[in-house]
């Protein structure tokens, strides 16, 4: 049931705009906005409402508040909910309620055919009396070419909002990767521990061996490895962050004999490893980074990776995968690739594996973890939720740095924050979140870990079984 009404405001200061919603465009609103499934109540500019699914009685879960007018002109006129992001950090609009309803009336949204008809043109004719916004924002992306530079500027973007924003939600460890729940009572920082312990079984690590990872972000698999299994590690990484981080923790926990981490892209993977004394790479793991090499550099990353290891050696790739790939054109894409983390490009697992095949690894192993990452996920955001005033700080100081740094160095990735309420880059990163797990839950995404092994040697190095290689 759609309740249409006009009604004042009980807000006790006069709307900022004296101006009715035309009756075309508010017919218009509810004919688009009736067929989400969820209660929603859009407030326009303190002084008329709309409710869907709901009324004054019955109120929705969460309320859109549209401040300025320009909100629905340009929503109608580009047809972009992502407009509705751009409101929101510029202070154009405002919501109070459940975040989640508001993503999946979001993702809904961006689903309902606009026909081109009589109702739909006398809407848009409206909608252009309605006094535009003060600043046009440009939804467009730069383009995804995945180029050293880009990929580098990409995890700046990224991953160097400060160790201290991550630390608020991450567990104890920083791991930012799907955690491996064994029950359903294990807590994050348990979960992430048994699938660092996992990782390091598969990869049947020994003693005195070499262990490569590739994006080995703050550096827990790492550390682990090295403390327990007494293997030597190496970590590459792109952000300067993670590496400053990494040392620290490696100073501190007296590891500068056996660990080390260095700024490196994959593609610059020596062909003959030779990292300061060490010679040989026994072990590869990659978690979490498959996702930001692209298609078109696949064979590049496996190849490269396949080069680094010596005979008998095993690798292990972690890493989200689509159950339709991206092509940038989808309201989770383009949201995440704007505001959170540009251009990932997530694969099908089927493209995964044929590449990694075509650079000559035979498939020992592939594990689907897709509901762990769900999980992990609301783990995370119920984390950051629960830091809000803290993150709020740190996210508009990272932000203000970043449209400083942008403004000396043209040519960078531009800033995607306006340059008010740097407070307010809270809201997407925990839409970023939960956005995702709904993502893992209604099987758009998976997360699967694939163990390989050179094509070329026949000779099988393994146990015959999955319970013996595990052991």
């Amino acid at each position: 049931m759609v309740v249409s009404e006009l009604q004042r405001s009980q807000a006790s200061a006069a709307p900022q705009w004296a101006i009715a919603l035309p009756p075309a465009l508010r017919t218009w609103l509810e004919a688009a906005f009736s067929q989400l499934s969820v209660p929603l109540c859009l407030d326009f500019w303190g002084r008329e409402q709309l409710w869907i699914h709901c009324n004054a009685d019955d109120p929705p879960p969460v309320s859109l508040q549209i401040r300025h007018p320009g909100i629905v002109r340009s929503l109608l006129t580009r047809r972009d909910p992502l407009i509705l992001v751009e409101g929101y950090l510029n202070g154009d609009c405002d919501f109070v309620g459940d975040l989640e309803t508001l993503i999946v009336a979001m993702q809904q949204l961006d689903r309902v055919p606009i026909p081109l008809n009589l109702t739909t043109l006398q809407a848009a004719r409206a909608a252009l009396s309605l006094p535009s916004l003060k600043t046009q924002p440009s939804l467009s992306s730069e383009k995804t070419r995945h180029t050293p530079a880009q990929d580098r500027a990409a995890i700046h973007h990224h991953y160097d909002m400060g160790n201290d924003f991550y630390q608020l939600w991450l567990d104890p460890r920083m791991v930012y990767s799907c955690a491996h729940f064994e029950t359903e009572q294990m807590s994050l920082a348990e979960a992430q521990a048994a699938k660092l312990y996992l990782i390091c079984r598969k990869l049947r690590l020994l003693p005195g061996e070499t262990l490569l990872d590739i994006g080995c972000g703050w550096g827990a698999l790492l550390r682990w490895a090295v403390e327990r299994y007494g293997v030597h590690g190496v970590g590459i990484t792109l952000s300067q962050a993670q590496l400053d981080y990494n040392q620290a923790k490696i100073a501190e926990a007296g590891l500068g004999d056996r660990l080390q981490v260095q700024l490196m892209d994959y593609r610059d993977l020596p062909q003959t490893p030779t990292f300061d004394k060490i010679v040989s790479v026994d072990k590869i793991v990659s978690v979490g980074m498959v996702e930001h090499v692209g298609r078109r550099n696949l064979h590049v990353y496996f190849q490269r990776i396949g080069r680094s290891l010596k005979p008998g050696g095993l690798f292990l790739n972690h890493g989200i995968t689509a159950s339709a790939e991206w092509n940038g054109s989808s309201l989770g894409e383009r949201f995440i690739n704007r505001y959170i983390f540009p251009h990932g490009e997530l694969l099908q697992i089927s493209t995964l594996l044929a590449a990694a095949e075509a650079a000559g690894w035979e498939i020992v192993d592939v594990d689907a973890w897709r509901l762990h990452y769900a999980k992990t996920l609301r783990c995370w955001e119920a984390n950051l939720r629960n830091a809000a005033a803290q993150a709020k700080r740190l996210l508009g100081d990272a932000m203000r740095n970043r449209m400083l740094e942008n403004s000396e160095q043209s040519g960078r990735l531009p800033s995607t924050l306006p340059e008010t309420l740097p407070h307010r880059y809270l809201q997407p990163w925990r839409a970023y979140l939960l956005g995702s797990a709904l993502g893992f839950e209604q099987n758009q995404m998976g997360l699967d870990q694939t163990l390989l092994r050179p094509k070329s040697e026949t000779r099988w190095n393994l146990p015959l079984t999955r319970v013996g290689w595990l052991a």
